[in-house]
């Protein structure tokens, strides 16, 4: 199974009164997700299924993909990303699964595939972290395919 991390592109600050899920992408935050969106387009086979946070900003990133998605109350800030993976069907779901979401539980979930403790890494705003599960021998592995910030394209 291919799981893509993919963290909102650059938001406005939260201002006074504002609820968090209203904050918008900024400029650079649009190009970021236009850039990255471009890179996805390439490389996203067409069976992946795309789940996005109610948030407007990770719609927002999401929408430059220019593909259809799901919106998921359980990626919303501070949701827990130890419920995302029965949600996904991980290790063993045969379509690749993207989701766009927020930090810090697209760190901890990354570290917990990786190293199997949800520690606190950092997915820089508007990047992807590509995984991967296999198993070989017998033993299931988690494979980093690919890290890829806007800022690189």
């Amino acid at each position: 199974m291919d799981l893509i991390l993919w963290r909102h592109a650059e938001a406005q600050v939260l201002a006074d009164g504002q609820d968090d899920l209203d904050r918008r992408l900024t400029a650079a935050g649009e190009r970021q997700a236009r850039r990255m969106g471009l890179w996805l387009q390439q490389r996203l086979p067409d069976t992946t299924r795309v789940w996005v946070s109610p948030a407007v900003r990770t719609r927002a990133t999401a929408d430059a993909l220019e593909r259809p998605y799901k919106v998921l109350p359980e990626l919303a800030p501070q949701a827990d990303p130890a419920d995302w993976l029965p949600l996904m069907g991980w290790p063993d779901a045969v379509a690749p699964v993207l989701v766009v979401g927020h930090q810090p539980a697209l760190g901890q979930l990354a570290a917990q595939l990786l190293c199997g403790a949800p520690l606190p890494w950092t997915v820089k705003k508007g990047a992807v972290w590509w995984l991967s599960s296999r198993r070989r021998q017998g033993v299931q592995q988690v494979l980093l395919r690919a890290v890829q910030g806007p800022d690189l394209l």
